[in-house]
């Protein structure tokens, strides 16, 4: 992917109260969970999706060694099915 190409682009709202726009980079299920892989000019960061009655809503995952766990499973997935 070319990176002039447009993606769709979310705000989050940071530690600091301050409003942060990220690329999504990738949307995946592990595990039953949806999850998805946010990218901004300065950091890549790995969020949770949970949905209810109101609708879908990105969560922080605050536990280092789950968010290490399924970074390394998404980039082992990725890497045995590689996108055209």
């Amino acid at each position: 992917m070319e990176r002039d190409e447009i993606r769709d682009l979310i705000t989050v709202e940071n530690e600091l109260g301050q409003q942060v726009s990220y690329e999504v980079e990738a949307l995946f299920e592990m595990n039953g969970e949806s999850y998805a892989l946010l990218r901004s000019s300065e950091e890549t960061i790995l969020m949770k999706v949970e949905e209810d009655d109101k609708g879908q809503h990105l969560v922080g995952l605050s536990d280092d060694i789950e968010k290490e766990a399924i970074l390394d499973a998404y980039e082992i997935a990725v890497d045995a099915a590689p996108a055209d």
